[in-house]
């Protein structure tokens, strides 16, 4: 086999390689009878946030001065894009329309003939077209800008809240009534310890006493031990007594004499 007929026998393989499987068949040759709608295909137009902004893009997309705008060129661009509108059934918006009729305005307007006077008074036709470009342009620039920037703190905020802080939880152990009793007692004997008392000079004194009991014995000889307590002095006045009469008879001033066991006691004074 020679060059040219592998080469011819290889374009021949990849004629027959088909170009879509329909229900499994393979399809090599475009059917006569197919009918596409117009609707079939769609467009898609990049989005325009208005006239100025479209104008902007044709002058941007192919590097104008915008202070040296071809109005011209720009105005078939610009009537070429709204015609495309028109085709794909897109709603145009007044505003488009009134750009249209302002560059041809100003297109025709370029084309007239005039005047040097007329040229000196009424400036040049596109400077108004230019200041709104140019204030346009500013404000995209600005826009973009803050597009730019981050959205946490101008669109979104986000939320903070601090997590409680967490406490474990301690499990008391049970306590019985025992226990709880025998706490009780230790704190009223620790109370004890601590009582306080105040001590006061005493209102009776042994010394006077020891007098009166004397006084009491001189020529009575034997009184029982009894009478020489006086129940209206209560407590102190009965302890004070039984010291003093102890006191005397320390001090062999008195004795104490009882006939016999269990019998009534008996004080009297010793003789001199």
């Amino acid at each position: 086999m020679t060059v040219v007929e592998a080469v011819d026998s290889q374009a021949d393989a990849q004629q027959e390689l088909p170009f879509a499987l329909v229900y499994g068949r393979a399809v090599t040759q475009m059917p006569l009878d197919l009918y596409i709608p117009p609707d079939a295909l769609e467009v898609f137009l990049e989005a325009f946030e208005g006239p100025l902004d479209l104008l902007l893009y044709l002058i941007r997309k192919q590097n104008i001065d915008i202070l040296d705008i071809p109005v011209a060129e720009i105005t078939k661009q610009y009537m070429g894009y709204v015609e495309l509108m028109k085709t794909v059934r897109l709603e145009l918006a007044a505003e488009y329309l009134v750009m249209a009729a302002m560059l041809a305005e100003i297109k025709s307007r370029m084309l007239l003939p005039r005047s040097a006077e007329v040229e000196e008074e009424e400036g040049d036709p596109r400077a108004e077209l230019i200041r709104r470009l140019q204030e346009y342009e500013r404000f995209k620039a600005a826009a973009e800008g803050i597009d730019g920037l981050s959205r946490v703190g101008r669109d979104v905020i986000v939320p903070k809240l601090d997590a409680p802080e967490a406490r474990a939880r301690k499990l008391l152990p049970d306590v019985s009534l025992e226990e709880v009793l025998m706490s009780m007692a230790e704190v009223l004997h620790r109370g004890d310890m601590f009582e306080s008392h105040q001590v006061s000079r005493e209102a009776l004194s042994t010394r006077e006493r020891m007098s009166d009991v004397l006084e009491r014995l001189k020529g009575s000889g034997f009184v029982p031990f009894a009478e020489l307590f006086t129940a209206e002095e209560g407590r102190l006045g009965v302890v004070v007594t039984f010291m003093a009469v102890l006191e005397l008879v320390k001090e062999s001033l008195v004795e104490l004499v009882q006939n016999e066991p269990f019998a009534v006691i008996h004080v009297r004074a010793r003789a001199e």
